[in-house]
Parts: structure tokens; sequence; C-alpha cells
């Protein structure tokens, strides 16, 4: 059987339309064995080999489209999630440490993890159709069952057609009173438009806005220091042996995180032997962290 040819390069991301095929062309690259990622890495931190960087990016590309999937729900392009989740992967890369002890995976995820929400914040609108499941499934049916019962009136619905389609759509009928409240006022108008339409005077909207948030100072420093924390988090993680950093991950790390029975069956072990290894994991973790953020301030002081 002829083997399947490896790509020279990484597969463009076209848009939504190419997204089946990139996902066909990364399925082409190999998954790297622990000792053969570790010696890439040193290639590339001690020598800065890009082929080397090449290969261990490569071999991740599955890993970022598998998080990017679990953020399709903030109705962004899955392209764009795993584009931005690629640029973090890169990231860690650069700055991965194979002499810590662990594999890439484990710490490339917080760098794509942390793209994939900044890019998620920066292209998501302030104002919110929905946030919940349900709030979300009632915008896209609010105006496929008013048209079925014949209420496309403009203004509020009858008491009784608000309750048939709370009652539907299982939401409160409040919340379908609000939905079409702001689903009748159209699209969101612009800061830039004058008080009065009949005038043009220089007076705008935005001019009546106060910014009650956090100064850019803050985003910053707030930014910094999240980085810094996730930093620590990685780098301590080298303290756990293999069996630790897997329990902890999938306990308290993971996006949906396992049960104790789940882990006991994989183990072989009991759930109450997974709780144990668990708690002494998360402990020394945080010893971890302790003694690293401290010394960086001891480094930072000299």
């Amino acid at each position: 059987m002829a083997e399947a040819k490896v790509p020279a390069t990484i597969p463009a991301l076209g848009g939504e339309a190419s997204l089946n095929r990139y996902l066909s062309e990364i399925r082409k690259f190999p998954i790297l064995a622990p000792e053969e990622e570790f010696m890439l890495a040193k290639r590339w931190r001690e020598h800065q080999d890009t082929e080397a960087a090449h290969r261990l990016v490569t071999s991740h590309l599955r890993l970022v489209s598998k998080i990017a999937m679990g953020y399709r729900g903030y109705g962004l392009p899955v392209s764009e999630l795993i584009a931005e989740g690629n640029i973090g992967l890169m990231q860690g890369v650069k700055k991965f440490e194979p002499d810590k002890g662990f594999r890439l995976a484990t710490y490339a995820m917080w760098w794509i993890r942390a793209s994939i929400q900044e890019f998620i914040l920066r292209s998501w609108s302030l104002v919110k159709i929905g946030t919940t499941a349900a709030q979300k499934k009632l915008f896209f049916n609010l105006r496929r069952m008013k048209s079925q019962i014949g209420a496309l009136e403009e203004g509020d619905l009858k008491p009784e057609v608000v309750e048939k389609i709370a009652h539907d759509l299982n939401v409160t009928a409040d919340e379908v009173i609000s939905m079409n409240r702001r689903m009748s006022m159209g699209g969101d108008a612009s800061l830039n438009a004058p008080l009065r339409a009949d005038t043009e005077g220089d007076s705008q909207w935005q001019d009546w806005l106060t910014d009650e948030g956090p100064i850019q100072d803050e985003i910053v420093a707030e930014r910094e220091e999240s980085s810094l924390r996730a930093a620590l988090l990685a780098e301590a993680m080298a303290v756990l042996n293999e069996r630790e950093r897997h329990i902890l991950t999938e306990r308290r790390l993971a996006e949906e995180p396992k049960t104790l029975e789940e882990l006991s069956q994989e183990y072989d072990i009991s759930r109450e032997r997974v709780r144990q290894i668990e708690v002494r994991a998360f402990e020394k973790l945080q010893k971890a962290i302790r003694k690293l953020a401290s010394d960086r301030h001891l480094l930072e002081d000299a």
C-alpha cells in the first residue's frame, strides 16, 4: 500500500468552503513519538532549526482544529478560529522548553486557547442576541414561528401568541417579549449618527456615552498578568508525573471535565484513588507555582 504523501507546507485556510479540504490535508501530518518530539524541540530551541519547528507545528494542527471546534457556538467562522489557534500554536512552539518534562501538546493548548479566546473577544458583538442555548434557539426560530401562526405584525405580540411560542421553545414569556422587541428594532444603530435625524449639527450619540469600564492601562496589565499565570501554570506542570498531569488536566483544566468513574476505569484503579491523586497533584502544583512566582520576583528585584 502506498504511503500517504506528507504536505511540505501548512495547508492554506481559504474560508469555510475549503475547511473540509484543510481538515483532510492536516491528517497527513504524522503524530510525533515522545522521543522524536523531544529531539525536534531541542533542535529548535538550541539551534533555531526551522525544519524542526515546522514538524512540531504541523504535527499539532489536528489539536488546534479540535480545540477550535469547541468554540463554534460563538457564531464565528471555524476557519478563522483555527487560523487564530494556529498562531497560538506557533507561539507555544516558540516558547516550549522540552527539558521541563512535559509534552508539547500539554503546553501548547494554553497558547492555542488563549489566542482563540482573544480573537473571540475582539470579534464578538458587544450587543449579544443570546447567551444561552434556549435564547439562541429563540432568536433563530422566532420569525419562523410568528409566520406559522400569522403573527408577523409590528409591535408587541398578543399574550396568547407569546405563551404559545414560549411553551414551544421552552423559554419564558418575558424572553419572547424581549427578543421580539430587539429583533423589531433591526440592526445596531451607529454611534456616529446625529442625536436628531432632522438636524445637521455636530452632536452625536457617542458624545453622550461614558465608558465605565477599565482604562486601557488596566486592560493591558490584566492581560499581562493572565499570560504570566498561564506561563507559570505550564512551567509548574513539570513537577507532576505523567499520570498526575493527565488526571489533574482532565479533572480541573478540561472544558468538559471527566468524572472520577471515567478516570478510574481508564487507569484501572478505584475512584477514591483517582481523587487522592488529583488532590495530591493539585497541592504539588500550587507549591510549584508559589515557588516559581517567588523566584521570578527575586529576579525582577535583583
